[in-house]
């Protein structure tokens, strides 16, 4: 049974009441086996690297996920607040709405569907793939250790298909449904901060925009052919007929961006995803949104051009009518994080991996690998405040900042050093037990080898 570094112990005792006693050891000792663990991350696999692979009562940290009760939805409460206490120092939250596709195959799976592979697809060629879809919501904040902004998840949703809900005589929700629910939950959990919620064109939506603008700042990509009207004349006391709702009918962005008499404004950004000092074209306004049938939305459009040509135009929308244009933008960019975060966690925790064919174990295994990015995070976070944490150089390639890989091999590294310093006392009565400890690092190093 491995020890816990203090560090590691006070993280997760902020989940302590969500468990009882017997079972949040055992979620602990989880929770530590995946981080050292390589390859797949199985719950046996899990076990291997923690040394009991000869214990005889291994299905109870496997009863963990499939049917201890805990609360998933609380245990991602709690994380947030501990991502805000430990890292965010500012009353606005910034934070980034997106799916991804967790591939994986079995009939057993009850909730998979097929979805556009996003990883794979290019505009050209549409690539589908049998999996799970995840709405996964990440905490977009600087790291000061990184010099850069990374996207911390702390809750998914697990989003079915149509088909599934009506094989188990459900009403669908589609991912604007899904993202209402999110907003609300955001708003309830922290009414003292400003919500900014960051999302593809997926989330511009009318219903989404129209309901949730009171409780949270959308910002989103946009339509370049919506269509956009102007605000209302007043209402003059006495004058026949219904209030008008919107006023006269505006060029759609399309039209703007074809223009050639549309006023630009040049605007140089210190990041434009992996470009630097990158000078662009922006012109905005605001108007209001409107379909016939459905929910008026007021906006504030950008649209964004290259002035060499070399990018597509883009379109955005901010339901912040108040908000600088040029924040607007800044704010988009810090979206990309989402994409590396995604892939970090399929690279380092495994995500994709798992094998668990239980309703319940599979609601909770892929949100707590993402969550375990966070933990991380905030562990690595700890090490270098105590000056144990570095950027891993090489030869051929100069980090200059440490990296997502770095904080896991620190937080690697700290687990196996405080374990070798339990197991190297001279007392004679440890000789065999810091045997079996040096035997076991053996094991691991030729396993992941």
């Amino acid at each position: 049974m491995f020890k816990f570094p203090p560090e590691f112990s006070a993280i997760i005792s902020e989940f302590s009441p969500l468990f009882s006693k017997k079972i949040f050891e055992r979620v602990g000792q989880l929770l530590l086996g995946t981080i050292l663990t390589h390859g797949k991350r199985t719950v046996c696999s899990v076990l291997r690297t923690l040394g009991l692979q000869d214990i005889k009562n291994w299905d109870l940290y496997h009863r963990v996920l499939s049917r201890a009760k805990w609360s998933p939805l609380q245990g991602a409460r709690r994380l947030l607040q501990m991502l805000i206490k430990h890292i965010v120092n500012t009353n606005t939250l910034v934070f980034g709405l997106d799916e991804t596709l967790e591939r994986r195959w079995g009939p057993k799976i009850k909730a998979r569907g097929i979805y556009r592979d996003v990883v794979r697809s290019s505009k050209s060629h549409v690539v589908k793939c049998s999996g799970l879809r995840w709405m996964c919501v990440m905490l977009l904040s600087p790291i000061s250790w990184a010099n850069r902004i990374w996207a911390l998840p702390f809750l998914s949703v697990l989003a079915p298909s149509q088909r599934y809900h009506q094989q188990q005589g459900k009403q669908h929700k589609t991912l604007s449904d899904w993202a209402r629910q999110i907003c609300l939950l955001l708003h309830r959990w922290l009414p003292d901060f400003n919500l900014i919620i960051l999302g593809d064109g997926s989330y511009s939506v009318m219903e989404l925009l129209a309901s949730t603008k009171d409780y949270v700042t959308w910002i989103t990509r946009f339509r370049l052919d919506a269509a956009l009207y102007d605000f209302p004349p007043p209402y003059i006391k006495g004058q026949l007929g219904r209030p008008p709702i919107k006023g006269k009918k505006l060029d759609s962005l399309q039209q703007r961006l074809d223009d050639p008499n549309t006023k630009w404004k040049q605007v140089r950004f210190s990041k434009w995803y992996n470009e630097e000092n990158k000078l662009m074209e922006i012109t905005s306004g605001i108007a209001i949104w409107y379909r016939s049938g459905k929910p008026i939305v007021r906006l504030q459009w950008v649209l964004i051009r290259d002035p060499k040509g070399k990018s597509d135009p883009i379109a955005l929308q901010c339901t912040d009518l108040s908000m600088d244009s040029f924040q607007i933008v800044k704010h988009y960019l810090n979206r990309w994080p989402v994409e590396v975060t995604f892939e970090e966690v399929r690279a380092h925790l495994g995500v994709e991996t798992q094998r668990q064919w239980s309703d319940l174990a599979i609601l909770r295994t892929t949100p707590v690998l993402m969550a375990l990015f966070s933990i991380i995070t905030l562990w690595a976070n700890y090490l270098y405040n105590k000056q144990l944490l570095t950027a891993f150089q090489t030869a051929w390639y100069y980090k200059p900042y440490p990296t997502f890989s770095d904080a896991v091999a620190a937080v690697r590294y700290r687990i196996w050093h405080f374990q070798l310093s339990l197991h190297s006392s001279k007392n004679k009565d440890r000789k065999e037990s810091n045997f079996n400890f040096i035997k076991h690092l053996a094991f691991m190093a030729a396993r992941a080898a």
